[in-house]
């Protein structure tokens, strides 16, 4: 199972980029925007489109509020297993560090998701701020 791990620092607050992340069906508005065109709530699901045209089912395993993480799972023809984490971590008042971890299958979908999680930290980056390490 190929595992992609990314992280970035953000020019802005851990609790207003967790509470971004957190707000599970507003992903193309709070935290993607750009990258993400819409989101639409389906029970504990969330069906995503993002700018490429492409359209997933997000699962919501966990969000924890004290952790400031939340997990989501994606399965669908092209994916027999897609799990991720999204953590924010406080780095001062006004700057955070923004982990994400994807566990995917077949190994050949990740170089694609590895890309397209690049795209979504650029808008995380362009949403909140680019921060100096």
């Amino acid at each position: 199972m190929a595992s992609i791990h990314k992280e970035i620092f953000l020019g802005a607050s851990a609790d207003d980029v967790w509470s971004a992340l957190a707000d599970f069906g507003a992903l193309h508005t709070r935290l993607v925007p750009g990258f993400v065109t819409d989101t639409k709530l389906d029970g504990d699901a969330r069906i995503v489109t993002f700018a490429n045209g492409s359209i997933a089912r997000e699962r919501l395993v966990d969000c924890d509020h004290d952790r400031r993480r939340l997990v989501y799972a994606i399965v669908n023809e092209r994916i027999t297993q897609h799990s991720a984490s999204a953590q924010v971590f406080a780095d001062g008042p006004a700057r955070c560090r923004f982990v994400w971890t994807a566990d995917v299958l077949p190994n050949e979908i990740a170089p694609y998701m590895s890309e397209q999680m690049d795209l979504g930290l650029a808008a995380m980056q362009t949403q909140f701020g680019k921060a100096a390490r």
